[in-house]
């Protein structure tokens, strides 16, 4: 692949805009700006579906720059559109919701907001996965498009979305007339950011980029009793043990060792004393492929298991334990022909030094339904470091070891980060858009 993108890369270079070398600067006059909203969208975060105030802030955003703005599509969904004659339409969409975990960075702009979740609970709300750096370059990239009308020709359409950390709010937007009501792109884009690479770098991966990921829950029954007396029930505890170690095979031995597959179970449940056996157990488990055929094989084959053990002990069949799934989402797919134009666009703009190849993961993103329209729209998206280079080397040698994404400790560098993300955005974007 690397070879492929090289050749792309040196074939772009010849026709980069003269207009692009100034990007850079632009973009290092506007970061006062940028680092104003970044810092309020960290120390403001929203959960998933209660993204109100944050929708409110980007709409706001896009409008001073010069977009017609729809809000409310899709739950707290907003839509920015940018015409500017005729030409390609590319899509840009960032998501816009925090998590329910307390920060620990030590910040002085740490999040310090609470909210009550959807059970009732007072949680801590905080940007650990990044959404407040993708929502800071999403903003940057319109700012700089909407500056450079001159140089390109075509539709912009902005899509802040909600909901994406439980994976509704894409399709929530695309059920509410997403691509009916507003021009339907050519290409989508995205980005989103790494834990793992040096800030302002970019990295993408060809093909498969995210995984297919199902949630699934299971209700396993059984017949209580005394804990002296195991012969006269039917132990859920025992049953749910089984159906656990048996559901290992569908990796080892049900799934080709060429492609890719995870089964987690992830909580188990059951009982309330030592000496009781209780009447019903549930397992939670997570559900990962790249493949749909894969996906299917293992999600017919977690029911054939619990089914199958289910009857080994005797229980009749409507005792049989009971699989639902949710939060699912398909897999992420970079278009190959997209991905190398944008590698090569980037890599010939922004140095091959701070454009990595890089391989699929196993997170899943809601992104992929953008793509999966009966045209099967082109998208991408690619990842943006956020860790100072002296982390991220020290990390490379082992030396160090970094927070993830989702973790209390989640700390992206600003600067860097949000200049690499706001450049690397709108290149790519340019790349796509017609020229004048």
């Amino acid at each position: 692949m690397k070879k492929i993108l090289l050749g792309a890369a040196i074939a772009t270079a010849l026709t980069l805009p003269a207009m692009a070398d100034d990007l850079k600067s632009a973009i290092a006059q506007d970061y006062g700006y940028l680092e104003a909203l970044y810092t309020h969208l960290h120390l403001n975060p929203e959960i998933s579906l209660q993204e109100e105030k944050t929708a409110a802030r980007i709409a706001s955003e896009l409008r001073a720059a010069g977009f017609d703005v729809t809000e409310n599509v899709g739950g707290h969904g907003l839509v920015g559109v940018l015409k500017n004659g005729k030409g390609p339409t590319v899509m840009i969409r960032a998501d816009m919701d925090g998590l329910p975990v307390k920060e620990q960075t030590g910040l002085p702009y740490s999040s310090t907001a609470t909210t009550v979740d959807d059970k009732g609970e007072t949680v801590p709300v905080m940007h650990a996965c990044g959404h407040d750096v993708h929502m800071t370059s999403f903003v940057g990239t319109a700012r700089r498009l909407a500056a450079m009308k001159d140089e390109w020709r075509g539709t912009v359409v902005m899509i802040g979305q909600p909901a994406e950390e439980r994976v509704l709010g894409a399709e929530a937007m695309i059920e509410e007339g997403l691509f009916k009501k507003f021009p339907k792109p050519d290409h989508n884009l995205a980005l989103h950011v790494s834990a793992t690479m040096k800030a302002g770098d970019v990295g993408m991966a060809k093909g498969y980029a995210l995984a297919n990921v199902d949630t699934v829950d299971m209700a396993i029954k059984g017949i209580g009793g005394h804990g002296a007396y195991p012969h006269t029930t039917k132990d859920p505890v025992v049953l749910a043990s089984q159906i656990v170690v048996a559901l290992q095979t569908l990796v080892s031995r049900e799934t080709s060792p060429l492609d890719s597959a995870v089964v987690t179970v992830g909580s188990i449940h059951a009982g309330t004393k030592h000496n009781i056996i209780s009447d019903g157990a549930h397992l939670q488990l997570t559900v990962r492929s790249y493949k749909d055929d894969v996906r299917k094989r293992l999600l017919d084959g977690i029911k054939r298991i619990s089914e199958a053990q289910a009857m080994s002990i005797g229980l009749p069949e409507d005792m049989w334990p009971v699989m639902t799934v949710s939060e699912s989402t398909p897999a992420t797919y970079n278009d190959p022909a997209l991905t190398e134009k944008v590698f090569g666009t980037l890599e010939a703009k922004l140095g091959a030094g701070r454009v990595h190849v890089l391989s699929p993961v196993m997170g899943a993103e809601d992104f992929a339904l953008y793509s999966r329209t009966e045209e099967k729209i082109p998208s991408l998206i690619f990842w943006l470091g956020t860790v100072s280079a002296e982390d991220a080397a020290a990390a490379a040698k082992g030396e160090k070891k970094l927070p993830s994404l989702h973790s209390s400790s989640f700390a992206p560098v600003p600067e860097p980060t949000l200049k690499g993300g706001v450049e690397a955005m709108t290149t790519a974007a340019l790349s796509l858009l017609g020229k004048k």
